[in-house]
């Protein structure tokens, strides 16, 4: 009898039949019939059971009653290993009764023996639906599993939000606390403040880009700097008995990536070696030009750490996902330098002894040079009374920068939404400039703009841009006088750009 439908390709069959003749049988009617298969035969349960559990099986044709065996057992067991798997009876004698009780738990079909012209096309549906029936669980599961992503895109997307939200004042304040003191050890805690603020801020945007599947932006990271960030960061938490030592062998050494990240991978490393230390000892961040098995120049930076080293064992699992070897660690963080090291197309190699120390070595691409992302404060301007309205509806951060600014000698104003800004505007005359964030809830800042202007204020504008949320420049056309700056803010960034637009200001207002 001739199959239709979609091909079957080549099954597995198996056989729970005590009878070798009436096997065969079964056999060679789905062969003539066009069904290409292998057949495998078993008899017993324990047959069944190593089938099932070590082999691959597309379908199940089983008597009903065998010695020392019964087919419902058969059915209860395919049932248990095998959910999905296609089931079907093929039986001398069947009663209509447990014809049903067959079908009820699970079989597809039953076939008689002595009428066996079904059972090609009783197997072929029966493998069919199962097939059918696999690849509908399958997308059901994509689904879910793609609604799921949706879902954490969006709980990202708010935990970004406001996690940057929370994380503003460690960027405003360190720069407010270096103008009130000249102490060194006040501008070390400001440097503290600052480097974990900006860490924090790029963490959170980190695990967003990370979500929606984009790239972390990349730029050029002078090493020294690199180091003393990580050095300034251990400081605090460094035992008494552990001696950090950073060393760079050459001048300018430097590569490309994200800051944040590789000061991530260094710090990971760094506290494992401490925490491998516990009677104390040395550990060291070294970094050095080196030459591959090509001939091509690498960055080398070593992490060094004279502790109690790991066994062979440890080693060969080292950076294998909730592999650990501490009471409260997780497993991950190893993975995770793993990761961000190759996707910098570098490599980590390790090497340890017991008793003596390891050694961790990130070869990297050496920059090609370009820009390096500049720290420098510098001397911070000063206002001179002049009216600045800055317009920001998360409160923190209006207070943070309305007496920032006022710490700076500006005469200021502040409103948490477009329309308290306007109401304040009517009630005490224009400012000479405004400081706008773009995230402001039902009058955006372009609306304001347009209203402000309207009531006669022409001076410049700073705005507060989200970079999840760039500002549209067709919807600020006519503005006027504009500036952005991108969130996190940096204060001493707020401080020069309110003294740049004012003095632009100044000067388009001067005769000539």
């Amino acid at each position: 009898m001739p199959l239709n439908g979609p091909a079957l390709g080549h099954l597995q069959i198996l056989l729970v039949e005590d009878s070798a003749e009436d096997a065969e049988l079964i056999c060679d009617m789905l062969e003539q019939a066009g069904v290409a298969a292998s057949f495998q035969r078993v008899d017993d349960e324990d047959g069944l059971v190593e089938v099932l559990t070590s082999g691959r099986c597309d379908i199940v044709l089983s008597d009903l009653s065998m010695p020392g065996f019964c087919g419902m057992r058969a059915l209860e067991l395919v049932r248990e290993l095998h959910p999905r798997m296609p089931f079907v009876f093929v039986s001398g004698t069947i009663g209509e009764e447990m014809a049903v009780q067959a079908l009820q738990q699970g079989a597809a079909d039953y076939i008689l023996k002595h009428s066996p012209g079904r059972l090609p096309s009783a197997v072929a549906r029966a493998v069919r639906e199962a097939r059918s029936e696999a690849e509908r669980a399958r997308v059901e599961a994509e689904l879910m599993r793609a609604q799921r992503l949706e879902s954490m895109s969006l709980i990202a997307a708010g935990l970004s939000h406001d996690l940057r939200n929370i994380l503003q004042p460690l960027l405003i304040v360190p720069d407010l606390l270096k103008t009130r003191s000249d102490d060194p050890r006040i501008h070390q805690l400001a440097d503290v403040i600052s480097e974990c603020g900006l860490r924090g801020n790029e963490m959170a945007e980190s695990m967003l880009s990370f979500v929606r599947g984009s790239r972390r932006s990349s730029e050029r990271i002078e090493v020294e700097r690199l180091f003393n960030a990580v050095d300034l960061l251990l400081r605090g938490s460094l035992p008494s008995k552990v001696e950090l030592h950073t060393e760079l062998k050459g001048s300018g050494l430097a590569l490309d990536g994200n800051f944040t990240e590789l000061q991530q991978v260094l710090l990971n490393l760094a506290l494992n070696a401490i925490q491998a230390m516990p009677e104390g000892g040395r550990l060291q961040l070294l970094a050095e030009p080196v030459t591959d098995v090509d001939g091509c120049a690498q960055l080398c930076i070593r992490v060094i750490d004279t502790g109690i080293g790991m066994p062979s064992d440890v080693m060969e699992r080292l950076f294998s996902p909730f592999f650990t070897t501490k009471a409260t660690g997780t497993g991950l963080g190893l993975m995770s330098c793993k990761r961000i090291i190759e996707g910098l197309q570098g490599s980590i190699q390790v090497s340890s002894q017991v008793g003596e120390g390891s050694r961790f070595d990130l070869l990297l691409p050496i920059s090609g040079g370009g820009a390096v992302r500049s720290e420098s404060i510098g001397d911070l301007p000063v206002g001179n009374g002049q009216a600045v309205l800055v317009v920001d509806n998360i409160a923190t951060r209006l207070s943070l920068l309305g007496n920032a600014l006022s710490s700076q000698g500006y005469r200021l104003s502040l409103a948490s939404d477009g329309a308290g800004a306007l109401h304040h505007v009517q009630q005490h005359g224009l400012p000479e400039a405004v400081v706008i964030d773009t995230a402001l809830p039902l009058m955006p800042a372009s609306q304001l703009l347009r209203e402000l202007r309207a009531l006669g204020f022409s001076g410049p504008a700073l705005l507060l841009e989200d970079p999840a949320q760039p500002v549209d420049p067709a919807a600020l056309a006519d503005s006027g006088p504009l500036h952005c700056l991108r969130k996190p803010l940096e204060m001493q960034h707020v401080f020069r750009a309110v003294d740049a637009m004012l003095a632009e200001a100044a000067n388009a207002s001067a005769p000539a």
